[in-house]
């Protein structure tokens, strides 16, 4: 936390005790020790702010928001691969088919392999993605 983070939390945190003291129901007097009590307090607690352990902290938080996006975006790969993939292998199916309706063997093996070959890249895509 740099030192101006520090203020701004001792400052709003300041004027939270401050509104909290001002609208408590006792004299001006009281409220006035209360305030300077709370405001004390506050000081002492900031002083013995460990800034290396809360920026350690922050860090670590950060990386760990990091890699769920990383994974996140692996998911949503993954996803659009096997959807991709389906796709695909729905479009060489259909060349199967045809090539079967035509009577054609050459184009018949051929449109197989072109089948073949879609499974293949597809199912090695998701694993690629899956990290396996």
């Amino acid at each position: 936390m740099s030192k101006s983070g520090i203020e701004k939390f001792i400052a709003g945190a300041a004027l939270g005790v401050g509104l909290g003291v001002l609208f408590a129901p006792k004299s001006g007097e009281e409220t006035r020790k209360d305030l300077k009590k709370k405001l004390d307090e506050l000081v002492d607690q900031a002083k013995n702010i460990d800034i290396e352990e809360v920026k350690k902290d922050i860090m670590r938080r950060v990386e760990d928001i990091k890699m769920e996006l990383v994974d996140l975006d692996k998911e949503k790969a993954l996803e659009i691969a096997k959807e991709k993939g389906e796709a695909l292998k729905a479009k060489a199916q259909e060349l199967v088919e045809l090539a079967k309706e035509k009577g054609t063997p050459v184009l018949k093996k051929t449109a197989n392999d072109v089948l073949d070959n879609v499974i293949k890249v597809s199912k090695e895509t998701q694993k690629k993605l899956a990290g396996k």
